[in-house]
């Protein structure tokens, strides 16, 4: 039963490529493709849409945004950047996770395509997890997929935005978790979860990734850290009044990107960031909340390399 499921399931996607490639490279108009699938109208829109839920097209622009790629490269002058990508702003003025997501991609797919074998490190949430979504099936069992970050809160609840998980299920590579929560509830219970075995073994991989694609996020109320149940009110209002404005894999840092050292920073259970980046850590952020955090991760020499938008870019450069 389930091999014809598989099968009816190819052929299905199979004539959603073929449909995907009438549209968008032979550029036949959707009646035009009905009729040489010998398929309704209906269906014809259905398989075009299936092929882009599935991946199985790709996104690229050809035409080169002059005012991106300038800002670009003030961003990587000015903070000595190896990698730096801008992307448009979007049209309605909401988070860009999309188009961050597609540009990000695009980087990570060339580290994923390459037939030697890679340990690849990530941290979570909601603009990575965008990334992921745009990486086609492929069978890349020879990479490591490492995570940072643990994803889930003191009390075992999973975080919405797992990376690893969903990335190793798309490209077929190893997986390795954080196997404990972002936050522990004490220094104590931290230490104890780091002698862990397998805590040491995932560390000592991050620790040698080839590439590290993090997000970096804003300290405030409903910010994803607290949003996600990784910390509470309390320990978000003590953040503030340290002086945090951003964090990245749950590690907190103020306006000039020096990581605290008190409040949840005892705690994090995750692997610890170097300060400044010793290999390639590529950011992956935007949306006018995350200004403030981005600049003072780029100040900090957090991460390397920064993918971000337009409004972003021109916000940093002015200031």
């Amino acid at each position: 039963m389930g091999d014809i499921y598989l099968e009816k399931r190819d052929r299905k996607l199979d004539l959603a490529a073929h449909a995907a490639w009438l549209y968008y490279i032979a550029g036949n108009t959707q009646e035009e493709i009905a009729c040489k699938l010998n398929v309704s109208r209906q269906s014809a829109q259905r398989l075009v849409a299936l092929a882009v839920s599935e991946k199985l097209i790709k996104f690229r622009l050809d035409h080169p945004l002059s005012h991106c790629i300038a800002l670009a490269e003030a961003l990587r002058d000015k903070f000595a950047l190896s990698l730096c990508e801008v992307v448009p702003n979007s049209a309605d003025g909401s988070d860009p996770y999309n188009g961050l997501g597609v540009c990000a991609a695009t980087h990570l797919e060339t580290y994923l395509v390459a037939k030697s074998p890679s340990v690849l490190a990530f941290s979570s949430g909601r603009t990575l997890r965008a990334m992921v979504d745009q990486i086609p099936a492929m069978d890349q069992p020879q990479h490591k997929i490492v995570s940072i970050v643990g994803n889930m809160s003191h009390y075992g609840l999973a975080g919405r935005h797992d990376v690893v998980m969903h990335l190793s299920d798309r490209v077929g590579s190893q997986t390795y978790p954080v196997p404990t929560p972002a936050v522990a509830t004490s220094v104590e219970e931290r230490d104890l979860l780091q002698t862990q075995r397998s805590f040491t073994a995932v560390k000592a991989l991050a620790e040698q990734a080839k590439v590290t694609f993090v997000g970096v996020s804003h300290i405030a109320w409903n910010a994803p850290l607290h949003e996600d149940g990784f910390i509470n009110e309390a320990e978000l209002t003590e953040l503030i009044e340290l002086g945090a404005v951003g964090e990245i894999a749950g590690w907190a840092f103020d306006v000039q990107g020096m990581l605290l050292r008190q409040g949840t920073n005892t705690r994090v259970a995750g692997v610890p960031l170097q300060q400044p980046a010793q290999r390639l850590v590529i950011g992956v952020a935007g949306g006018p909340r995350k200004t403030e955090a981005i600049l003072a991760a780029l100040k900090g020499q957090l991460i390397s390399g920064l993918i971000t938008d337009e409004a972003v870019a021109t916000a940093i450069l002015a200031k």
